[in-house]
C-alpha cells in the first residue's frame, strides 16, 4: 500500500479478486483527469492489464485509469527486484511482467481515492475525516482564542483572538496572531504567523515566521536547507496551477 493514498478500497474483495484470476500482480485502479502526473494503464474488458505507462502526456495516455497504489503480488514478483538495488515497481518492474506475458490484473472501485502527498488533496482528505466524525474542526493541547472551520491543530499552538482559520491544518508549536486570515493553509510545526497576516492557500515550513500583515497567496513558504534526499522540485515552487 502507498502511504500517502486515503481510499476506500475493500481490501478483502481485492484479495479474493487478485486469487480468483490467479493474477501474478494485481493493482487498484482509480479514474482520473490529470493523467499526465500519475501511471496509466490499458485495461482489458476482462480486466487485465496489457500496458502500463508512468506519467504520459495527456494524448498518450492509454486511458484514465492510474494506479491506486495498492499492490497484492505473488512472492515471485520479488524474483524481478535484484537484491541491494532500489527500483521502481511502475517504471521498471510492471512493464517486465506484462512483457514477461504475466497474469496482471487492475481492480477497479467505488468510493473516494485521495493522493494525500499533494496540497490540495491532503486539505480535503483532512475535511473529509472530519465530515465522517461529526467534526467542525480538531484540537490537539493548544490554546484556541479564535475561530476554526473545518480545520485541525496539533499540539502547544495558540490560536489568538480574533484568527479565523477555515479549511487548514496547523501542526505543533504554532503561533497564529491576533485577527490573523488563513484559509486552505497548511503551517508546519514551530511557525508564527504575526497579527493581521492574510494567507491563502499557502505552505509554511518548520520554523517560518510571516510577518504582521502579510498578505499572501498561493505560495510555498520554505526557505530553510532543503533535508537530504528531500524531493527538491517540491520545495519553493508556487502552488498556482
Amino acid at each position: 500500500l502507498n502511504s500517502d493514498i486515503i481510499a476506500s478500497i475493500n481490501l478483502r474483495k481485492f484479495i479474493q479478486y487478485h486469487m480468483k484470476r490467479k493474477s501474478f500482480a494485481t493493482i487498484s485502479l482509480w479514474p482520473v483527469k490529470n493523467v499526465e502526473q500519475f501511471g496509466v494503464v490499458d485495461l482489458q474488458p476482462d480486466g487485465r492489464i496489457t500496458k502500463f505507462v508512468e506519467k504520459p502526456p495527456r494524448h498518450e495516455a492509454p486511458s484514465n485509469l492510474i494506479n491506486a497504489g495498492a499492490y497484492c503480488l505473488e512472492h515471485e514478483v520479488l524474483d524481478y527486484i535484484p537484491d541491494d538495488t532500489f527500483v521502481s515497481m511502475e517504471v521498471e518492474v510492471f512493464p517486465r511482467i506484462i512483457e514477461d506475458g504475466k497474469p496482471f490484473y487492475g481492480f477497479t472501485f467505488d468510493g473516494y481515492w485521495i493522493d494525500v502527498g499533494r496540497h490540495e488533496s491532503y486539505i480535503e482528505v483532512t475535511k473529509i475525516l472530519l465530515r465522517k466524525q461529526g467534526l467542525r474542526y480538531l484540537v490537539g493541547e493548544s490554546d484556541i482564542r479564535g475561530v476554526l472551520k473545518e480545520s485541525t491543530v496539533g499540539d502547544h499552538s495558540i490560536i489568538e483572538r480574533g484568527a479565523i482559520l477555515n479549511s487548514c491544518i496547523v501542526y505543533n508549536g504554532c503561533h497564529i496572531g491576533e485577527d490573523v486570515r488563513m484559509e486552505r493553509c497548511i503551517v508546519a510545526d514551530n511557525c508564527t504567523v504575526g497579527a493581521g497576516a492574510k494567507l491563502r492557500n499557502v505552505v509554511v515550513g518548520e520554523g517560518e515566521k510571516i510577518a504582521a500583515h502579510a498578505d499572501i497567496a498561493d505560495e510555498k513558504i520554505w526557505t530553510k536547507p532543503v533535508p537530504e534526499g528531500y524531493p527538491r522540485k517540491q520545495v519553493g515552487n508556487p502552488l498556482k496551477k
